[in-house]
């Protein structure tokens, strides 16, 4: 069959993460069953307006904010083809495909119901008419199924009626790079930030409780590692007056290799993590295959992917002095007893997640839709 995938940004954008990474393993496997798999993305600079990447063809056309029209137009006009499937993938807004697409081939991929976060990442008004018209365009697709990858998404999708029967959790696999024995720990208590370094995920407040905790741990070092959302936004928080007596121990590492992250992850002791709200928490489950548990907000898709008490701590929602705390809690233990508990369950639980689970999952999804629209219509 004939696969289109419509996503805003393809693994090798500047920006692309976690759910990009999650959707190019399904794609690779749905390849893999025979299908031919088109993907189409936003463009960006210095980019290929098409090239393909492990089997997969990917177009790209115009930016974040023309790509759904130009898309649209593409199909209307032909340029596509006729796919059998069209997954159309949410992020914030989704490329309205049933508008021009029939229904009955079109399946919505959502991490996360953006909610709140809508301001957090656009200046006011548009984050708030965003916040407003959201669950209107999700409801657009009521009876059309949903893939996504944890049950606190279900819950929102269900919050704003679309229907529990038509909504699908899969859960997200993980890629696993072999670390030498010889790495431990850092000698030092350190703490490792691993996400887009954007206010959604946190940053200020991770940079906050790091901060608290330093005056008590005066060892205490802070890795930051990611892409920036905007070039030069950490230098610019850094050269906060409340930050400069702290900026010698934090390191900004930027976009590293996936064999670097997660040596990276290993000698870490903790992961910081007060994103806003989270589809999952692709990096959670990294860090705790290499026995490193997380610290986070509890809000949305965290709390899927850590077990609170158990795999990790999570604390009120933006509130960094109690995130100092469980952090301190964590640190000064001596006996490690509470510290070492949760990072063997970390470890534990991330052989959970596998992607030759979740990949058949949406496999299957996928096929049994297929062959249903090629059943006569009675």
């Amino acid at each position: 069959m004939n696969i289109l995938i419509l996503n805003w940004r393809d693994i090798k954008h500047p920006l692309s993460g976690g759910a990009e990474i999650s959707l190019l393993e399904h794609a690779k496997y749905w390849k893999q069953k025979g299908n031919t798999i088109t993907w189409i993305s936003s463009s960006f600079k210095d980019a290929k307006k098409k090239e393909v990447i492990d089997g997969i063809t990917v177009i790209r056309k115009g930016s974040h904010y023309t790509v759904h029209l130009l898309t649209a137009l593409s199909y209307l006009r032909g340029e596509i083809g006729k796919p059998d499937i069209v997954v159309d993938c949410f992020h914030f807004l989704p490329y309205l495909s049933p508008l021009y697409i029939p229904r009955r081939k079109v399946i919505g991929l959502i991490n996360e119901v953006a909610g709140k976060v809508w301001f957090s990442n656009l200046f006011y008004p548009f984050a708030f008419i965003g916040y407003i018209i959201e669950p209107y365009i999700i409801s657009f697709y009521k009876g059309i199924p949903f893939i996504t990858g944890s049950d606190s998404a279900k819950n929102d999708l269900m919050n704003i009626g679309i229907g529990e029967d038509t909504i699908h959790v899969v859960h997200h696999g993980f890629t696993q790079l072999p670390v030498p024995e010889k790495i431990k720990k850092e000698t030092h208590p350190t703490l490792i930030f691993l996400a887009r370094v954007s206010v959604d995920k946190g940053i200020i407040d991770a940079i906050k409780a790091f901060v608290e905790v330093k005056k008590h741990v005066k060892n205490l070092q802070f890795w930051i590692v990611g892409k920036e959302e905007k070039i030069g936004f950490l230098q610019s928080l850094l050269n906060n007056s409340d930050f400069k007596d702290s900026k010698k121990s934090i390191n900004y590492y930027g976009f590293v290799s996936e064999k670097e992250k997660f040596i990276l992850l290993k000698k870490a002791w903790i992961l910081i993590h007060p994103s806003k709200k989270e589809g999952w928490g692709l990096n959670v489950i990294e860090a705790a295959s290499q026995a490193t548990p997380t610290i986070g907000y509890d809000v949305e898709g965290l709390r899927d992917s850590v077990i609170n008490g158990k795999t990790g701590l999570l604390v009120e929602r933006q509130n960094y002095m109690a995130l100092a705390q469980s952090i301190s809690t964590l640190i000064v233990d001596k006996n490690k007893t509470m510290y070492n508990a949760l990072s063997k369950n970390a470890q534990g639980w991330s052989r959970n997640f596998k992607w030759d689970v979740s990949v058949k999952k949406s496999w299957n999804i996928i096929s049994k839709m297929y062959e249903e629209n090629q059943q006569p219509k009675s």
